[in-house]
């Protein structure tokens, strides 16, 4: 899921006994310290694996059965869909990180590491779509109005998904398994170190840099706008900034100590390993916080929630009551036969 495991430490071998001695000391302090982060990574990893899986799942329901199919549900629909995908794959490197041994193959070696990128690349762009959304219904609410439709929204979602997977396909190309006497591992092998540097700046630049450089721009033309106008609810709006938030602080960590990575001589290794360990953990934890923010946030998702459940609740009920009048009225005909 990670670029963990293949860090390259040709370069850092020891040059005499003392230093070799000093190296096996930090080895066994790092060691006891990863493992007691592994287990803490492992739980965190399990809970948004569940959240996310059932939280996204519920945000797809609402959204796609029980609200109107609108332009903005359209984009949240299609971003609880990226997040769920993620936690799908999600456990297998859950697996993988507690025993460092792959059991499941190299197709699934492949998908596991690229739907992280995947959902980063769908994830923001989706968010530079509902941002550059709400900033032209705000300074042209006409042509918003003759012009945003569903089916449109449909095809932007469709190619942003195509220039998703394009940007993910070193992932699928570079991630392969390694047999060690027993012990499989699922790694990615870039064959240079030009290769790694142009896959992560590429991550950094297009799945960072440039869509928040324009989220940022079009929230700032929209805070400028909202001043002069009178609006009802800004609850939309609040969700919107908040899944902005969560984005940056999560994958922020994760892109610094990537590209760090590709200077390790100037720096730790054993920090920039736990740091790409931990960052990865945040990134994941992207994709279950996009559900938190709309039912806490979200008055229409809650409302709508909440009638849903009821609803599902009174039905059952009614069931339940049908069949149980019925046993009765049975055995009350039973009786007097």
């Amino acid at each position: 899921m990670d670029d963990v495991d293949y860090v390259e430490y040709e370069d850092y071998a020891p040059s005499n006994e003392t230093e070799i001695y000093s190296n096996l000391t930090q080895l066994v302090t790092f060691s006891t310290s990863q493992s007691s982060l592994t287990y803490v990574l492992v739980t965190t990893n399990i809970i948004i694996s569940v959240v996310g899986l059932g939280g996204n799942s519920l945000v797809i329901w609402i959204c796609g059965w029980k609200m109107k199919t609108t332009v903005i549900t359209t984009w949240y629909i299609s971003l609880a869909i990226s997040d769920l995908l993620f936690c799908v794959f999600l456990p297998l490197d859950v697996f993988y990180m507690l025993t460092s041994h792959w059991p499941f193959g190299q197709i699934l070696c492949k998908l596991s590491s690229s739907a992280l990128f995947l959902n980063m690349y769908s994830s923001v762009f989706l968010l530079v779509l509902i941002s550059a959304d709400r900033c032209v219904m705000a300074l042209f609410p006409v042509w918003s109005h003759n012009h945003r439709r569903v089916p449109k929204a449909f095809r932007v979602v469709v190619l942003m998904w195509i220039l998703s997977a394009l940007l993910t396909l070193p992932s699928l190309i570079f991630r392969k398994t390694t047999v060690h006497g027993s012990v499989t591992q699922c790694h990615t092998d870039y064959g240079g170190h030009s290769k790694h540097k142009a896959v992560a700046l590429t991550r950094f630049i297009c799945g960072f840099l440039i869509p928040f450089q324009i989220i940022v721009s079009c929230s700032l033309v929209l805070g400028v706008k909202l001043r002069s106008l009178t609006i009802k609810s800004t609850k939309p709006y609040k969700i919107m900034a908040a899944l902005i938030l969560s984005f940056f602080f999560c994958w922020v960590p994760y892109h610094t100590f990537v590209l760090l990575e590709l200077d390790l001589k100037n720096h730790s290794v054993e920090v920039q390993r736990t740091g790409l360990r931990v960052g990865t953990t945040l990134a994941a934890a992207n994709s279950f916080i996009s559900p938190l923010l709309y039912v806490f946030i979200g008055n229409d998702f809650k409302r709508t929630l909440r009638r849903s459940l009821t609803s599902g609740i009174e039905e059952a009920m009614a069931e339940d009551f049908r069949t149980g009048g019925l046993s009765h009225s049975k055995s009350k005909s039973m009786e007097v036969i």
